[in-house]
């Protein structure tokens, strides 16, 4: 796992491991990336399925209850596959765009 951290988001880029350990590398660092709005970049990975989508639920789950954006930016797979919960865009400009314009609605309230 990579993390680049730009301001108050992490992007963490998966090279080579299964998700199964990705995810599970994510959960044993999450503690210092709990404040962090995270970007999972997967645009490396040759192979990618809905099942290893819906891996990232639990912990996509606890970062939005805590009032932070986490995004899964994959061109493999798209959006209307995975489970509403998770939040999935093509591009890593996306990703960039949607964590800004769910900053701004958190800071007006929503």
């Amino acid at each position: 796992m990579i993390f680049n951290k730009e301001g108050s988001t992490t992007i963490i880029t998966q090279e080579k491991t299964t998700i199964i350990e990705f995810v599970k590398g994510l959960e044993d660092k999450y503690a210092s990336l709990e404040n962090d709005n995270i970007i999972v970049n997967l645009f490396s990975l040759e192979q990618i399925s809905v099942d290893d989508i819906n891996e990232f639920l639990r912990i996509s789950n606890k970062h939005k209850a805590a009032k932070h954006s986490f995004v899964i930016v994959t061109n493999k797979i798209s959006y209307d596959e995975v489970l509403s919960e998770i939040t999935i865009v093509p591009t890593l400009q996306e990703a960039y765009d949607l964590v800004e314009m769910e900053e701004i609605e958190r800071d007006l309230g929503f």
